[in-house]
Protein backbone atom coordinates (compact mmCIF):
# COMPACT_ATOMS: atom_id res chain seq x y z
CA UNK A 1 0.00 0.00 0.00
CA UNK A 2 1.87 3.14 -1.13
CA UNK A 3 1.82 6.04 1.29
CA UNK A 4 4.07 8.75 2.61
CA UNK A 5 4.36 9.86 6.23
CA UNK A 6 5.57 13.41 6.86
CA UNK A 7 5.66 15.73 9.85
CA UNK A 8 3.86 19.07 9.86
CA UNK A 9 7.24 20.83 9.69
CA UNK A 10 8.16 18.96 6.54
CA UNK A 11 4.79 19.74 5.03
CA UNK A 12 5.40 23.45 5.45
CA UNK A 13 9.05 23.42 4.43
CA UNK A 14 8.26 24.16 0.81
CA UNK A 15 5.41 26.57 1.42
CA UNK A 16 7.32 29.84 1.53
CA UNK A 17 4.84 32.33 0.15
CA UNK A 18 1.62 32.94 2.08
CA UNK A 19 -1.23 33.90 -0.20
CA UNK A 20 -3.13 35.71 2.51
CA UNK A 21 -4.52 38.21 0.07
CA UNK A 22 -5.62 35.51 -2.40
CA UNK A 23 -6.33 37.91 -5.24
CA UNK A 24 -9.02 36.79 -7.64
CA UNK A 25 -7.98 35.92 -11.20
CA UNK A 26 -9.06 38.15 -14.03
CA UNK A 27 -11.29 35.47 -15.49
CA UNK A 28 -13.25 32.78 -13.69
CA UNK A 29 -12.23 29.32 -14.94
CA UNK A 30 -15.02 27.30 -16.52
CA UNK A 31 -16.29 24.17 -14.88
CA UNK A 32 -14.54 21.04 -16.02
CA UNK A 33 -15.47 17.39 -16.22
CA UNK A 34 -13.47 14.89 -14.18
CA UNK A 35 -10.08 14.25 -15.79
CA UNK A 36 -10.77 10.80 -17.22
CA UNK A 37 -11.37 9.31 -20.63
CA UNK A 38 -13.26 6.25 -19.39
CA UNK A 39 -16.48 8.14 -18.50
CA UNK A 40 -16.49 6.62 -15.02
CA UNK A 41 -16.53 2.99 -16.18
CA UNK A 42 -14.81 0.28 -14.14
CA UNK A 43 -14.45 -3.46 -14.61
CA UNK A 44 -17.48 -5.59 -13.68
CA UNK A 45 -19.84 -2.59 -13.66
CA UNK A 46 -22.77 -2.28 -16.05
CA UNK A 47 -23.60 1.03 -17.70
CA UNK A 48 -27.34 1.65 -17.49
CA UNK A 49 -29.75 4.17 -18.93
CA UNK A 50 -30.88 5.94 -15.76
CA UNK A 51 -29.47 6.78 -12.33
CA UNK A 52 -29.61 3.83 -9.94
CA UNK A 53 -30.75 5.80 -6.91
CA UNK A 54 -30.91 4.14 -3.51
CA UNK A 55 -31.02 4.95 0.18
CA UNK A 56 -28.22 3.42 2.23
CA UNK A 57 -28.90 3.32 5.95
CA UNK A 58 -26.86 2.22 8.96
CA UNK A 59 -28.50 1.29 12.24
CA UNK A 60 -27.07 2.15 15.67
CA UNK A 61 -25.28 -1.22 15.89
CA UNK A 62 -23.65 -0.81 12.46
CA UNK A 63 -25.99 -2.90 10.31
CA UNK A 64 -25.90 -1.66 6.70
CA UNK A 65 -28.87 -1.86 4.33
CA UNK A 66 -29.61 -0.39 0.92
CA UNK A 67 -33.09 0.39 -0.44
CA UNK A 68 -33.41 0.53 -4.23
CA UNK A 69 -35.60 3.54 -5.05
CA UNK A 70 -36.56 2.14 -8.47
CA UNK A 71 -38.04 -1.21 -7.45
CA UNK A 72 -38.17 -0.70 -3.66
CA UNK A 73 -36.20 -3.87 -2.92
CA UNK A 74 -33.90 -3.84 0.09
CA UNK A 75 -30.51 -5.52 0.43
CA UNK A 76 -28.63 -6.26 3.63
CA UNK A 77 -24.95 -5.48 3.02
CA UNK A 78 -23.41 -6.60 6.31
CA UNK A 79 -22.17 -4.64 9.29
CA UNK A 80 -19.49 -2.15 10.28
CA UNK A 81 -18.36 -0.89 13.70
CA UNK A 82 -21.14 1.23 15.18
CA UNK A 83 -20.66 4.69 13.64
CA UNK A 84 -20.79 8.07 15.31
CA UNK A 85 -21.10 9.96 12.02
CA UNK A 86 -21.12 9.31 8.28
CA UNK A 87 -20.26 11.07 5.02
CA UNK A 88 -20.81 10.23 1.36
CA UNK A 89 -19.87 11.27 -2.16
CA UNK A 90 -22.96 9.63 -3.68
CA UNK A 91 -21.28 6.26 -4.20
CA UNK A 92 -19.17 5.50 -1.15
CA UNK A 93 -20.36 5.89 2.42
CA UNK A 94 -17.72 6.58 5.05
CA UNK A 95 -18.76 5.45 8.53
CA UNK A 96 -16.66 6.85 11.37
CA UNK A 97 -16.69 4.93 14.67
CA UNK A 98 -14.17 7.19 16.44
CA UNK A 99 -11.64 4.34 16.29
CA UNK A 100 -11.28 4.18 12.53
CA UNK A 101 -13.42 4.64 9.45
CA UNK A 102 -15.29 2.01 7.44
CA UNK A 103 -15.68 2.41 3.68
CA UNK A 104 -18.85 1.09 2.05
CA UNK A 105 -19.21 0.89 -1.73
CA UNK A 106 -22.87 1.16 -2.68
CA UNK A 107 -22.09 -0.11 -6.20
CA UNK A 108 -24.05 2.80 -7.72
CA UNK A 109 -22.71 6.01 -9.22
CA UNK A 110 -23.20 8.77 -11.77
CA UNK A 111 -20.34 10.14 -13.87
CA UNK A 112 -20.82 13.83 -14.64
CA UNK A 113 -19.63 14.87 -18.09
CA UNK A 114 -21.03 18.41 -17.65
CA UNK A 115 -23.43 18.27 -20.62
CA UNK A 116 -24.49 14.66 -20.10
CA UNK A 117 -24.19 11.82 -17.59
CA UNK A 118 -23.24 8.15 -17.44
CA UNK A 119 -24.84 5.79 -14.93
CA UNK A 120 -23.33 2.61 -13.49
CA UNK A 121 -24.37 -0.36 -11.40
CA UNK A 122 -22.06 -2.88 -9.71
CA UNK A 123 -22.11 -5.21 -6.72
CA UNK A 124 -22.07 -3.34 -3.40
CA UNK A 125 -19.27 -4.19 -0.98
CA UNK A 126 -17.79 -3.39 2.42
CA UNK A 127 -14.25 -2.34 1.48
CA UNK A 128 -12.68 -2.35 4.94
CA UNK A 129 -11.32 0.01 7.56
CA UNK A 130 -9.01 3.04 7.45
CA UNK A 131 -7.01 3.24 10.67
CA UNK A 132 -7.18 6.38 12.78
CA UNK A 133 -8.39 7.77 16.10
CA UNK A 134 -10.97 10.40 16.89
CA UNK A 135 -13.57 12.08 14.73
CA UNK A 136 -12.90 11.63 11.00
CA UNK A 137 -13.58 14.59 8.71
CA UNK A 138 -14.12 13.42 5.12
CA UNK A 139 -13.80 15.52 1.96
CA UNK A 140 -14.74 14.18 -1.47
CA UNK A 141 -14.80 15.34 -5.08
CA UNK A 142 -17.47 15.00 -7.78
CA UNK A 143 -15.88 11.82 -9.16
CA UNK A 144 -16.09 8.39 -7.52
CA UNK A 145 -13.61 6.75 -9.91
CA UNK A 146 -10.73 9.27 -10.13
CA UNK A 147 -8.74 11.59 -7.89
CA UNK A 148 -8.64 11.35 -4.11
CA UNK A 149 -10.77 11.27 -0.98
CA UNK A 150 -9.48 13.18 2.04
CA UNK A 151 -9.76 11.96 5.64
CA UNK A 152 -8.49 13.76 8.74
CA UNK A 153 -8.50 11.96 12.10
CA UNK A 154 -8.71 14.53 14.89
CA UNK A 155 -7.56 12.17 17.66
CA UNK A 156 -4.39 10.91 15.97
CA UNK A 157 -3.90 14.17 13.99
CA UNK A 158 -3.33 12.24 10.77
CA UNK A 159 -4.13 13.56 7.29
CA UNK A 160 -4.87 10.77 4.81
CA UNK A 161 -5.55 10.89 1.08
CA UNK A 162 -7.25 7.76 -0.25
CA UNK A 163 -6.87 6.81 -3.91
CA UNK A 164 -10.43 7.00 -5.25
CA UNK A 165 -9.63 5.05 -8.41
CA UNK A 166 -8.37 2.22 -6.20
CA UNK A 167 -11.60 2.44 -4.18
CA UNK A 168 -13.55 1.96 -7.41
CA UNK A 169 -11.64 -1.30 -7.90
CA UNK A 170 -12.34 -2.52 -4.38
CA UNK A 171 -8.99 -1.58 -2.82
CA UNK A 172 -8.10 0.72 0.07
CA UNK A 173 -4.92 2.55 -1.01
CA UNK A 174 -3.48 5.55 0.82
CA UNK A 175 -1.72 8.03 -1.44
CA UNK A 176 -0.26 9.64 1.66
CA UNK A 177 -0.61 9.76 5.44
CA UNK A 178 0.78 12.92 7.06
CA UNK A 179 1.40 13.40 10.77
CA UNK A 180 0.35 16.88 11.89
CA UNK A 181 0.05 18.76 15.15
CA UNK A 182 -3.22 17.99 16.99
CA UNK A 183 -6.24 19.95 15.72
CA UNK A 184 -9.62 19.43 14.06
CA UNK A 185 -8.28 19.47 10.52
CA UNK A 186 -9.17 18.66 6.94
CA UNK A 187 -7.67 17.10 3.83
CA UNK A 188 -9.52 18.49 0.81
CA UNK A 189 -8.79 16.93 -2.61
CA UNK A 190 -8.67 19.19 -5.65
CA UNK A 191 -7.59 17.77 -9.01
CA UNK A 192 -4.33 15.84 -8.49
CA UNK A 193 -3.59 17.92 -5.37
CA UNK A 194 -4.99 18.32 -1.87
CA UNK A 195 -5.35 21.12 0.66
CA UNK A 196 -4.20 20.22 4.18
CA UNK A 197 -4.96 22.39 7.20
CA UNK A 198 -2.17 23.55 9.50
CA UNK A 199 -2.82 24.60 13.12
CA UNK A 200 -1.78 27.43 15.35
CA UNK A 201 -2.33 26.92 19.09
CA UNK A 202 -4.35 23.78 18.38
CA UNK A 203 -6.76 25.43 15.91
CA UNK A 204 -6.67 25.18 12.11
CA UNK A 205 -5.22 28.49 10.90
CA UNK A 206 -4.08 27.96 7.30
CA UNK A 207 -4.16 25.51 4.41
CA UNK A 208 -1.23 24.30 2.32
CA UNK A 209 -1.31 22.66 -1.10
CA UNK A 210 0.37 19.25 -1.40
CA UNK A 211 0.65 16.95 -4.38
CA UNK A 212 -0.90 13.49 -4.54
CA UNK A 213 2.17 12.01 -2.82
CA UNK A 214 1.90 14.44 0.11
CA UNK A 215 4.80 16.68 -0.93
CA UNK A 216 4.27 20.43 -0.37
CA UNK A 217 3.84 22.70 -3.39
CA UNK A 218 6.08 25.75 -2.84
CA UNK A 219 4.29 29.06 -2.54
CA UNK A 220 0.82 27.59 -2.10
CA UNK A 221 -0.37 28.42 1.40
CA UNK A 222 -3.35 30.54 2.41
CA UNK A 223 -4.53 31.82 5.78
CA UNK A 224 -7.85 30.37 6.93
CA UNK A 225 -8.56 31.18 10.56
CA UNK A 226 -10.57 28.50 12.37
CA UNK A 227 -10.98 26.43 9.21
CA UNK A 228 -14.14 24.35 9.45
CA UNK A 229 -16.51 22.84 6.90
CA UNK A 230 -15.83 21.83 3.31
CA UNK A 231 -17.69 20.88 0.13
CA UNK A 232 -16.85 20.48 -3.54
CA UNK A 233 -19.07 22.15 -6.14
CA UNK A 234 -18.92 22.11 -9.91
CA UNK A 235 -16.64 25.17 -9.65
CA UNK A 236 -14.13 24.02 -7.06
CA UNK A 237 -13.41 23.03 -3.46
CA UNK A 238 -14.69 25.20 -0.60
CA UNK A 239 -13.22 25.49 2.90
CA UNK A 240 -14.99 27.61 5.50
CA UNK A 241 -12.94 30.20 7.42
CA UNK A 242 -13.79 32.63 10.22
CA UNK A 243 -13.93 35.52 7.75
CA UNK A 244 -15.59 33.73 4.80
CA UNK A 245 -14.36 30.88 2.64
CA UNK A 246 -11.49 29.76 0.47
CA UNK A 247 -12.33 28.53 -3.03
CA UNK A 248 -9.70 26.31 -4.65
CA UNK A 249 -9.70 25.59 -8.39
CA UNK A 250 -7.21 24.02 -10.78
CA UNK A 251 -6.11 26.39 -13.57
CA UNK A 252 -3.51 25.29 -16.14
CA UNK A 253 -2.44 22.41 -13.93
CA UNK A 254 -1.91 24.52 -10.78
CA UNK A 255 -4.08 25.18 -7.74
CA UNK A 256 -5.47 28.70 -7.45
CA UNK A 257 -6.92 29.83 -4.11
CA UNK A 258 -9.38 32.71 -3.82
CA UNK A 259 -10.85 34.23 -0.70
CA UNK A 260 -14.59 34.90 -0.68
CA UNK A 261 -15.13 37.23 2.27
CA UNK A 262 -18.41 37.63 4.13
CA UNK A 263 -20.32 40.81 3.27
CA UNK A 264 -19.21 43.80 5.30
CA UNK A 265 -21.38 44.35 8.36
CA UNK A 266 -23.15 40.99 8.15
CA UNK A 267 -24.11 40.06 11.71
CA UNK A 268 -24.71 36.30 11.72
CA UNK A 269 -22.82 33.22 12.84
CA UNK A 270 -20.34 31.89 10.29
CA UNK A 271 -20.96 28.90 8.02
CA UNK A 272 -19.47 25.65 9.32
CA UNK A 273 -21.41 22.92 7.48
CA UNK A 274 -22.19 23.26 3.77
CA UNK A 275 -24.79 21.31 1.78
CA UNK A 276 -26.23 21.46 -1.72
CA UNK A 277 -27.37 19.42 -4.68
CA UNK A 278 -24.51 17.55 -6.32
CA UNK A 279 -22.74 19.34 -9.14
CA UNK A 280 -24.37 22.72 -8.59
CA UNK A 281 -22.46 25.95 -7.84
CA UNK A 282 -24.48 27.20 -4.84
CA UNK A 283 -24.38 25.69 -1.36
CA UNK A 284 -26.19 26.55 1.86
CA UNK A 285 -25.22 26.67 5.53
CA UNK A 286 -27.19 27.35 8.68
CA UNK A 287 -26.27 30.64 10.39
CA UNK A 288 -27.76 30.36 13.85
CA UNK A 289 -31.38 29.25 14.01
CA UNK A 290 -32.92 32.20 12.14
CA UNK A 291 -30.56 32.79 9.22
CA UNK A 292 -28.85 30.85 6.48
CA UNK A 293 -25.91 31.57 4.23
CA UNK A 294 -25.90 30.92 0.50
CA UNK A 295 -22.48 30.74 -1.16
CA UNK A 296 -22.50 31.03 -4.96
CA UNK A 297 -19.13 29.64 -5.96
CA UNK A 298 -19.58 30.66 -9.58
CA UNK A 299 -20.17 34.31 -8.69
CA UNK A 300 -17.86 34.23 -5.65
CA UNK A 301 -20.57 35.78 -3.49
CA UNK A 302 -22.36 35.22 -0.18
CA UNK A 303 -26.02 35.96 0.52
CA UNK A 304 -27.41 36.09 4.05
CA UNK A 305 -31.10 35.19 4.35
CA UNK A 306 -33.31 35.72 7.38
CA UNK A 307 -35.79 32.84 7.67
CA UNK A 308 -39.20 32.98 9.24
CA UNK A 309 -38.78 30.12 11.73
CA UNK A 310 -35.98 28.24 13.51
CA UNK A 311 -34.03 25.75 11.36
CA UNK A 312 -31.39 23.14 12.12
CA UNK A 313 -30.25 22.07 8.60
CA UNK A 314 -30.27 23.68 5.15
CA UNK A 315 -29.34 22.53 1.66
CA UNK A 316 -29.38 24.47 -1.61
CA UNK A 317 -31.38 23.02 -4.49
CA UNK A 318 -30.22 25.81 -6.82
CA UNK A 319 -32.87 25.32 -9.47
CA UNK A 320 -34.42 28.15 -11.47
CA UNK A 321 -36.81 28.88 -8.62
CA UNK A 322 -33.85 29.37 -6.22
CA UNK A 323 -35.27 26.92 -3.71
CA UNK A 324 -33.51 26.09 -0.47
CA UNK A 325 -34.65 23.14 1.61
CA UNK A 326 -34.38 23.26 5.37
CA UNK A 327 -35.24 21.10 8.34
CA UNK A 328 -37.18 23.12 10.87
CA UNK A 329 -36.52 22.83 14.58
CA UNK A 330 -40.06 21.44 14.90
CA UNK A 331 -39.29 18.54 12.52
CA UNK A 332 -40.91 19.93 9.37
CA UNK A 333 -39.18 20.03 6.00
CA UNK A 334 -39.41 23.57 4.62
CA UNK A 335 -39.15 24.81 1.05
CA UNK A 336 -37.67 28.29 1.32
CA UNK A 337 -37.56 31.01 -1.30
CA UNK A 338 -33.87 31.64 -1.84
CA UNK A 339 -34.51 35.30 -2.68
CA UNK A 340 -36.72 36.30 0.26
CA UNK A 341 -36.13 33.65 2.92
CA UNK A 342 -39.86 33.02 3.22
CA UNK A 343 -41.26 29.51 3.62
CA UNK A 344 -43.35 28.69 0.54
CA UNK A 345 -44.23 25.06 1.39
CA UNK A 346 -43.82 22.70 4.32
CA UNK A 347 -44.53 19.19 5.51
CA UNK A 348 -46.05 18.06 8.77
CA UNK A 349 -43.57 17.58 11.66
CA UNK A 350 -41.98 14.38 10.33
CA UNK A 351 -39.06 14.03 12.76
CA UNK A 352 -40.14 15.91 15.87
CA UNK A 353 -39.49 12.91 18.10
CA UNK A 354 -36.06 12.24 16.55
CA UNK A 355 -35.02 15.85 17.15
CA UNK A 356 -36.26 15.73 20.73
CA UNK A 357 -34.40 12.59 21.80
CA UNK A 358 -30.99 11.10 21.08
CA UNK A 359 -32.12 8.50 18.56
CA UNK A 360 -29.73 9.41 15.76
CA UNK A 361 -29.64 12.64 13.80
CA UNK A 362 -32.13 13.09 10.96
CA UNK A 363 -30.35 13.95 7.72
CA UNK A 364 -31.96 15.86 4.85
CA UNK A 365 -30.51 15.05 1.41
CA UNK A 366 -31.61 16.29 -1.98
CA UNK A 367 -31.24 15.42 -5.65
CA UNK A 368 -32.65 17.00 -8.79
CA UNK A 369 -36.19 15.77 -8.22
CA UNK A 370 -36.67 14.62 -4.63
CA UNK A 371 -35.53 15.11 -1.06
CA UNK A 372 -35.04 12.30 1.46
CA UNK A 373 -35.16 12.37 5.24
CA UNK A 374 -34.47 9.64 7.78
CA UNK A 375 -36.52 9.52 10.96
CA UNK A 376 -34.65 7.32 13.47
CA UNK A 377 -37.12 7.57 16.37
CA UNK A 378 -40.14 7.33 14.07
CA UNK A 379 -38.38 4.48 12.18
CA UNK A 380 -39.24 5.80 8.75
CA UNK A 381 -37.69 7.12 5.55
CA UNK A 382 -39.48 9.93 3.73
CA UNK A 383 -39.36 10.86 0.05
CA UNK A 384 -40.47 14.46 -0.52
CA UNK A 385 -41.41 16.15 -3.79
CA UNK A 386 -40.20 19.63 -2.92
CA UNK A 387 -41.37 21.12 -6.24
CA UNK A 388 -44.94 19.97 -5.59
CA UNK A 389 -45.74 21.79 -2.38
CA UNK A 390 -43.45 19.58 -0.25
CA UNK A 391 -45.69 16.60 -0.98
CA UNK A 392 -44.78 13.32 0.72
CA UNK A 393 -44.29 11.06 -2.30
CA UNK A 394 -43.39 7.85 -0.46
CA UNK A 395 -42.84 6.61 3.08
CA UNK A 396 -40.65 3.58 3.71
CA UNK A 397 -40.66 1.52 6.91
CA UNK A 398 -37.22 -0.07 7.28
CA UNK A 399 -36.82 -3.18 9.45
CA UNK A 400 -34.08 -1.53 11.53
CA UNK A 401 -33.58 1.97 12.92
CA UNK A 402 -32.24 4.25 10.13
CA UNK A 403 -29.83 6.13 12.37
CA UNK A 404 -27.69 7.28 9.41
CA UNK A 405 -28.74 8.02 5.83
CA UNK A 406 -27.00 8.50 2.49
CA UNK A 407 -28.51 8.72 -0.98
CA UNK A 408 -26.43 6.66 -3.40
CA UNK A 409 -26.31 6.50 -7.19
CA UNK A 410 -26.03 10.29 -7.48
Amino acid sequence: MPHRSLTAAALLAGAVLALTGCAQPAAKPPAAAPASDDHGAVADAAEVSEPQLALLTIDPEGGVRQLDLLDETETELGSVPAPERTATDGRYVFADSGEGMSVIDSGRWTWDHVDHFHYYLAEPALLGEVAGRGAATVATTLSSTTGGTGVFFAGSAEAVLLDTRALSQGELVERFRLETAPHDGMVVPIGSFALVTEPRDGVAASVSVVDEDGMPVPGRTAACAEARGTITTRVGAVIGCADGALLATVVDGAVEIERVAYPAGAAAPRATDFAGRDGRPTVAAVAGDRHLWLLDTRERAWTLLAVDRPIVQATAVDDQAQHVLALGADGRVLVIDGASGQTIAQTEPLVAESLAIDAGAPTLVVDQHRAYLNAPAERALYEIDFADGARIARVFSPPTTPAFLAETGR
